[in-house]
């Protein structure tokens, strides 16, 4: 039933690929603990009591309540599929609750450091020195996922009419324009391509290793580091944090809320009301400094 609700995952409910693998991960770790704790193999038909033991023994080994919380989301989903299927009769993940989380502003990138970020002059002028610029610059430029930006081929970029097309959560295409400035530099990292690599055919993936092969994601995250290393002054080092730079900066400039929505690829705005409370955080630090009787 594992092996079924995968491919309902995948093939219907067209889940992105780090979506199947995690799912498929979670279930593999629960029905591990089963067969140890309860010498039973078949999650199928697991019963509340051994979902909940589960739980506590994930909170034992001090994982995070936002980990633990994403687990249950498995159960509840794979236990859902079994229920619409015929296959059991009672969901067992009904009384199970999801563990309280601290509410965290999620970190952005000041402009100031931005800048010095986005300065050509930090980037060597050979192929991986102009790939990492590009890494840098298109995720906070268009706010686009690690995963998105991983898939990105040279053909879903229109340099015609000056938008990216790039394919989001349940395969959800969306269009995001590209500033001036992005385009020449787009222009300039594929010159520098296609002088490193003999033929470039449109099929090709955006970012690439030196080697052309695709690049990964721990690639990304070192040339990421290695950058805000050098500048930012925040506690998270990972792409996503370009993307929340990304929306915030959007934000404090008065932009709209459905729109950064849409960029962004969210399915409601209560995803993207969270960078709200960064630009209210803001706007209250000007009025107590600006205000008389602040």
């Amino acid at each position: 039933m594992i092996e079924s609700f995968i491919n309902f995952l995948e093939y219907e409910k067209r889940a992105s690929k780090h979506t199947v693998i995690a799912y498929e991960k979670d279930l593999g770790q629960f029905q591990e603990f089963c067969s140890l704790s309860f010498e039973k193999d078949d999650i199928s038909f697991a019963e509340h009591a051994e979902l909940r033991a589960w739980v506590i023994d994930l909170v034992e080994q001090n994982l995070s309540a936002t980990s633990i919380n994403r687990k249950i989301a498995t159960l509840r989903s794979f236990y859902k599929f079994l229920l619409r299927s015929g296959e059991i009769k009672k969901d067992p993940t009904y009384k199970l609750k999801a563990l309280k989380t601290p509410k965290r502003l999620p970190e952005f990138v000041q402009e100031e450091s931005i800048e010095k970020i986005m300065d050509q002059d930090m980037y060597d002028f050979d192929f991986d020195g102009q790939r990492d610029r590009m890494v840098m610059e298109f995720l906070y430029l268009t706010g686009v996922r690690l995963s998105e930006l991983l898939e990105l081929r040279w053909k879903d970029i229109n340099l015609h009419e000056d938008y990216v097309k790039v394919i989001g959560k349940r395969k959800k295409e969306r269009i995001i324009p590209i500033t001036l400035n992005l385009k020449k530099n787009i222009i300039s990292y594929r010159k520098v391509f296609e002088e490193t690599f003999p033929f470039l055919d449109e099929s090709d993936y955006f970012i690439v290793t030196n080697t052309k092969e695709p690049a990964y994601p721990m690639k990304i995250y070192r040339i990421v580091r290695h950058y805000l290393d050098l500048f930012a002054q925040t506690s998270k080092r990972s792409p996503h944090i370009l993307r929340h730079t990304f929306a915030t900066h959007l934000l404090n400039k008065g932009a709209d809320l459905n729109a950064v929505k849409d960029l962004l690829g969210h399915a409601n705005l209560a995803a993207t009301q969270v960078y709200t409370h960064n630009s209210m955080e803001k706007l209250k630090a000007v009025f107590e400094q600006a205000h008389p009787k602040a």
